[in-house]
């Protein structure tokens, strides 16, 4: 049993969207095949994995480094103790070889895409659906109802407040109880008013989310804090630089309801200083690490140990990035819920056909691996690379 190649593919994710801080026109992420020597079912075992929106493509970072280590390892290292399977820590492991501590720039995205194709082919070598797996290696009982709600509410050429209001209902319409919008592109009684738009469209029907991916200095956060507090939101999410834990703990002062943070956060280190120092509230504020974006399962295993060391609850996690890894280790190990994009970023954002948002939740398909074989423009692209 060996991985017998690592193959990648930077492609566009391209959209005329943005948010406060950038926009998405020309936007890449990396498709990764981890190819196998093992057949399930007839057809050759290959995990695949992706980077999260927002991190452009790793392809040369995987191609340059990452890559070459794992397929240049002793194929026997690389496998757990019975031989029966791949081991997604020792693998991590070897990647991380000669690497030095801190400073993570963008190869914990670069790790993070090979780990989740790492954990894709395991979950296929085991027959077994990744979230099942991982609650039987945790010793949990798998809950495959997940909630999650839709992001959107990007500003747009040409969009105003009666586009924004028809995107906000189609979610609702399609079942999501919480739907999500950007803040701090445009001037505060602007976004005032599109928050006020939104709010009349949804009323009674579901919560309201906001996003100011991190454009905020004190000064402008404060301000907005005191606008928004006067509206019933879900949360007000990364509000100043994600690295700016001072700014983050001065809003506990300001801002009352639910904030939430963590996107741009890639380690379990950057994720306990979050919470020495930020600030944040276990009885209200939630944690969105992204494995994708944070060297991967194996890296966000230690982060929600972390977490656990410190007093908070997994179910205070609702990562970014909108992927099925993500909504398996939500199933699996018993996360909050799961972002989602409804519409943006395809084929790679969505469930698998069939699956539907009923109550704000969706029900985890019984497909080994990830489940990207369920999605059928997906697998179609990610069978291209790689079969």
């Amino acid at each position: 049993m060996r991985i017998v190649d690592i193959c990648e593919i930077t492609k566009p994710i391209s959209s005329p969207i943005r948010n406060a801080y950038i926009d998405f026109s020309k936007m890449t992420a990396s498709l990764v095949a981890v190819v196998t020597d093992v057949v399930r079912d007839g057809r050759r075992v290959v995990g695949y994995g992706f980077n999260s929106n927002g991190r452009y493509g790793q392809g040369g970072l995987i191609r340059e480094r990452f890559r070459d280590r794992v397929l240049e390892a002793d194929p026997a290292q690389l496998l757990n103790e019975e031989g029966t399977n791949l081991d997604a820590h020792k693998i991590w492991s070897v990647m991380m070889q000669n690497e030095k501590p801190g400073g993570h720039g963008e190869r914990s995205v670069a790790v993070g895409t090979i780990d989740m194709a790492v954990w894709d082919a395991i979950a296929k070598i085991e027959q077994k659906p990744l979230f099942r797996l991982l609650a039987e290696r945790k010793g949990l009982e798998a809950d495959p109802r997940v909630f999650v709600y839709a992001a959107g509410g990007y500003y747009y050429p040409g969009k105003d407040d009666s586009a924004l209001r028809k995107e906000m209902r189609s979610y609702v319409d399609r079942g999501y109880t919480v739907v999500k919008m950007k803040i701090g592109g445009a001037s505060l009684a602007e976004d005032q008013r599109r928050i006020e738009a939104v709010l009349a469209e949804i009323e009674g029907e579901a919560q309201l989310a906001v996003d100011a991916n991190g454009r905020f200095n004190l000064e402008t956060a404060i301000a907005y804090a005191k606008m928004l507090r006067e509206y019933p939101l879900f949360w007000y999410e990364e509000i100043g630089d994600p690295l700016d834990y001072q700014l983050q703990a001065a809003m506990a002062e300001f801002y009352p309801g639910p904030m939430a943070t963590g996107e741009n956060l890639f380690s379990h280190q950057d994720a306990r200083n979050l919470i020495r120092y930020g600030g944040m509230r276990p009885d209200r504020d939630w944690l969105q690490f992204d494995c994708a974006l944070s060297y991967g399962l194996v890296e966000y295993l230690r982060t929600l140990d972390v977490l656990t060391e410190l007093g908070w609850s997994a179910k205070r996690c609702i990562p970014h990035g909108g992927h099925q890894m993500s909504l398996n280790i939500a199933a699996g190990l018993g996360l909050g819920g799961n972002e989602s994009y409804p519409d943006l970023f395809q084929p790679y954002g969505g469930f698998p056909d069939g699956v539907q948002v009923e109550d704000g939740h969706i029900v985890m398909p019984e497909l080994p691996g990830i489940g990207f074989e369920g999605k059928s423009d997906l697998i179609k692209v990610m069978r291209e690379l790689a079969q």
